[in-house]
């Protein structure tokens, strides 16, 4: 939005018609981009977690830790390791860490920005029984 007004002003001298131009133009190129960056899902069904593309079967989640956005700040900056596998959404101030088990899995844990992360744990204890 803020892109597209600011071309809309630059091309403003050239005339009204081109500074429409630029902002449709503007919107047409980042809208999808935007839209993909918040269609990132969280899905449970009976055997698998689904987190954006990835799926991942239920029985290889461990622990869960409900995070404040205290700690959920700790885990998205120095508490972070590099081989997680982070949902991250600025605007979500709380999260979910699960525990990934099992050799195959190269990340240690997975970090899911939530805004209902004790729904989001119960339900995940629920599917494990």
């Amino acid at each position: 939005m803020l892109a597209g007004c600011l071309l809309g002003g630059l091309l403003l001298p050239f005339g009204p018609v081109a500074a429409a131009a630029g902002v449709v133009l503007v919107g047409a190129v980042f809208g999808p981009l935007v839209h993909r960056y918040g269609s990132a899902r969280i899905v449970v069904t009976p055997g698998t977690l689904v987190v954006g593309d990835r799926a991942i079967p239920i029985d290889d989640l461990g622990t869960t830790e409900i995070l404040d956005a205290g700690e959920a700040f700790e885990w998205r900056t120095y508490k972070a390791n590099a081989y997680a596998l982070l949902l991250l959404r600025a605007y979500v101030p709380t999260a979910l860490r699960v525990e990934l088990r099992g050799p195959h899995h190269r990340a240690p844990y997975l970090y899911l920005s939530t805004r209902r992360p004790m729904n989001l744990a119960t339900i995940l204890a629920f599917t494990r029984r």
